[in-house]
């Protein structure tokens, strides 16, 4: 099988966390002893996926997008990932690349909620590559039958944007390890 590529879009400007209060970039911002982006990239790497971290300075997030799928234009398929996503699960990323397979688009859906990574194959690439703006790539999921995936992980919707989703995030993250341990 082959393995679609894991996208990690870490070039927005973040600006709703620093005006919510936030002393630095969302990414950098500490979350348990780790910053926001490492948290993410844990979960990207524990996937076993090959991954891409687009960091470029992009206009929007359709040109991030489209940026990203053409350096990784050898690619069987694309997840895509904001890195503002800390708790993302790498079974979850698993679970999308699986479902991707006969698959045009996967959008994983917790409790009713659309989430990410959205899960692209290679027949969708044209349409990624012409993205542009700041819409991402809603219009690629529209344009396509999209399979609805639900999943437990409410990572896949747990995005930080302010200050609060940070607090919110490491209250999540502390009952996940409660559980755990």
């Amino acid at each position: 099988m082959n393995l679609p590529t894991v996208i990690v879009l870490a070039s927005g400007r973040g600006a709703r966390f620093t005006a919510s209060g936030g002393t630095t970039h969302k990414l950098q911002a500490q979350l348990a002893g780790k910053t926001v982006l490492q948290h993410t990239l844990d979960a990207v790497r524990g996937s076993g996926l090959p991954w891409h971290l687009e960091e470029g300075d992009h206009c929007g997030m359709g040109d991030s997008i489209a940026a990203a799928v053409q350096k990784t234009s050898q690619a069987d398929g694309w997840l895509i990932l904001p890195a503002d996503l800390p708790l993302i699960q790498s079974d979850t990323l698993r679970a999308i690349a699986t479902a991707l397979t006969g698959q045009d688009v996967v959008v994983p859906v917790y409790r009713g909620r659309r989430g990410h990574p959205v899960g692209f194959s290679l027949g969708c690439r044209h349409d990624l590559l012409g993205l542009k703006g700041d819409r991402g790539a809603m219009s690629v999921v529209r344009a396509y039958a999209a399979m609805a995936l639900a999943t437990e992980d409410v990572g896949c919707v747990t995005d930080i944007d302010t200050v609060d989703d940070l607090y919110v995030a490491a209250g999540l993250l502390r009952g996940r390890e409660a559980l755990i341990g």
